[in-house]
C-alpha cells in the first residue's frame, strides 16, 4: 500500500530540518516512527504541532534503555496519522528534558509520570502533586528504571 500522506509529512520535516534523518524513519499505514536529535526536538515537535497539524498529544512513553533514556511522543493529526517522535538522551542521574506544555497543554500528567517513574526532571513543569505514585512514595525511588529494586526486596536480600 502506498503511503503518500506519511511520506509527505517526512518530506516536510526534512525540508525544514535537514539534520533530522528522515530516511531512517519507519513507516506503516497511518504510522510514522522518527528519531529526532535532542537539540532539535522541541523545534521539530513545535513544527509538527503548529504547521503540520499534529495537534493531539496522545501520550508520552518513557523508557530506560540501559545506557540512555528514550521518550516517545505520540502525536496525531486530523487525518488519523500517528507520528511517534523519539527523543533519546544519555542516561545520567540528573537528566533533564524540556516540558512540552507550551505546545500541548494536556501534557502535565504524562510529564509527571516521567518524573515520578523514571526520575527525569522536566524543565518548565509547574510544581504539583506526585503522579502516579502515592504521595508517601520514597524520594529517589524510580520504579521504571532497570536497576530499581523494591525496598522490601532489598531488605530481604540484606538478611540473606
Amino acid at each position: 500500500m502506498r503511503m503518500e500522506l506519511e511520506q509527505k509529512v517526512l518530506d516536510q520535516i526534512k525540508a525544514r530540518f535537514a539534520a533530522v534523518k528522515t530516511e531512517e524513519a519507519s513507516l506503516s499505514v497511518r504510522r510514522i516512527f522518527l528519531s529526532v536529535p535532542e537539540e532539535l526536538f522541541i523545534d521539530v515537535l513545535s513544527f509538527c504541532a503548529g504547521e503540520l497539524g499534529f495537534s493531539q498529544l496522545c501520550t508520552i512513553t518513557g523508557l530506560d534503555a540501559g545506557d540512555s533514556f528514550e521518550f516517545i511522543y505520540h502525536i496525531a493529526d486530523a487525518q488519523g496519522i500517528l507520528l511517534n517522535l523519539k527523543l533519546r538522551m544519555e542516561q545520567k542521574e540528573n537528566a533533564v528534558i524540556p516540558s512540552v506544555l507550551p505546545i500541548y497543554e494536556g501534557a502535565t500528567f504524562y510529564e509527571r509520570e516521567l518524573n515520578g517513574l523514571l526520575g527525569v526532571k522536566i524543565a518548565g513543569l509547574p510544581e504539583g502533586r506526585q503522579y502516579p505514585l502515592p504521595d508517601n512514595w520514597p524520594a529517589g525511588e524510580y520504579p521504571m528504571r532497570k536497576g530499581w529494586i523494591p525496598p522490601a526486596k532489598r531488605v530481604d536480600e540484606a538478611k540473606n
